[in-house]
């Protein structure tokens, strides 16, 4: 019993040892970086993608993949970077609609303010949840219909932003570029992140329903609890940490582009399998994603002080993520043993 703890405590520390070994390779390799500059410097992405990574843990916890959610990042980004900033007004198109007379000069007061932003924002976060609905409904295949939508949303992206450009809103700049005495900021957004996550998912009772139903699905709706409600439901929380990832990158980038965030689809699997998480059953762990997220944000900057390619590191960042799921794979192995 003592061995088969052990090797449950070693499962669950295996995210925080990866992440600490990584610090260590980095302090070995450039020890200015171990500083408040250094982790503003290296962290600061780390947090639209652990939010990315937050909203593909919401959708693997009821045993699906969401394989579109790097594309409606990119999608948030650019919507951000004009739409809450000018309305409709400000999107290109429409601007030519207007110069050809298609529209007029002069649009309604509500297409020319940010509120037209945010309901296009919500209106993203009901497709998530009426997907989530649709792949119950009628038992599709996740994959398939987030593929699908991942042009979807791709497509729009291009529509809105045809090109770089378009502006942050001076809000979202200001608060994604703080800088608190003592610790860091991406340092405490990363601690909030896990920790609205961990109570949300882990210590509420309808979080426990949520992580059922894809554990056993069959007892949750034997309860009387709705396995399409449950779906939607995660699907939704899904759009809606997609949505923060992507509002939270156009703050740091302080411009939109269609293609900004297409590696997040695979960040964020590998972020939650990363930090202890499971394709199948429910088994998850908030905390875990968000430090599998940095861990994956730090690698990418202990390759560069490697001095490897960055064509190079992409792969390099695999055959990290390689030999912790290795680790993890013995460890299950000892504990079933045990």
């Amino acid at each position: 019993m003592n061995g088969a703890s052990l090797a449950r405590n070693l499962r669950m520390l295996l995210p925080a040892i990866s992440l600490v070994v990584l610090l260590v390779a980095i302090y070995a390799l450039q020890p200015r970086a171990i500083s408040y500059v250094g982790f503003n410097l290296m962290l600061n992405l780390a947090i639209p993608i652990a939010l990315a990574t937050i909203a593909q843990m919401c959708v693997i916890t009821v045993n699906d993949l969401d394989l579109s959610i790097g594309t409606y990042v990119g999608f948030v980004a650019c919507v951000g970077a004009t739409m809450l900033t000018g309305g409709v007004a400000a999107l290109p198109f429409v601007k030519d609609l207007q110069a050809s007379g298609a529209l007029p000069a002069v649009l309604p007061w509500i297409m020319q303010t940010p509120l037209a932003g945010v309901l296009v924002l919500a209106f993203g976060i009901v497709i998530y949840a009426a997907l989530g609905a649709l792949i119950h409904w009628r038992n599709l295949p996740s994959i398939v219909v987030t593929l699908g939508m991942s042009f979807v949303w791709l497509g729009l992206s291009v529509l809105i932003l045809p090109v770089p450009g378009g502006q942050a809103p001076a809000w979202i700049r200001q608060m994604m570029t703080l800088k608190p005495a003592f610790i860091p900021f991406p340092i405490i957004a990363a601690i909030v992140i896990a920790v609205i996550a961990h109570v949300l998912l882990m210590r509420t009772s309808y979080g426990a329903v949520l992580r059922g139903a894809g554990g056993n699905p069959r007892a949750i709706e034997r309860a009387g609890w709705s396995l399409l409600r449950v779906k939607a439901a995660m699907f939704a929380l899904a759009g809606f940490f997609g949505m923060l990832a992507g509002l939270s990158l156009v703050g740091l980038t302080t411009s939109g582009d269609a293609n900004i965030a297409l590696r997040y689809t695979l960040l964020s699997i590998a972020g939650v399998i990363l930090g202890g998480g499971e394709f199948v059953g429910g088994r998850i762990s908030p905390v875990g994603a968000v430090m599998g997220a940095a861990t994956l944000t730090l690698a990418g900057s202990m390759l560069s002080f490697m001095r490897i390619s960055p064509d190079w590191q992409i792969g390099a960042q695999g055959a990290i993520l390689i030999v912790v799921l290795a680790a993890r794979t013995l460890i299950d192995r000892a504990e079933r043993s045990r």
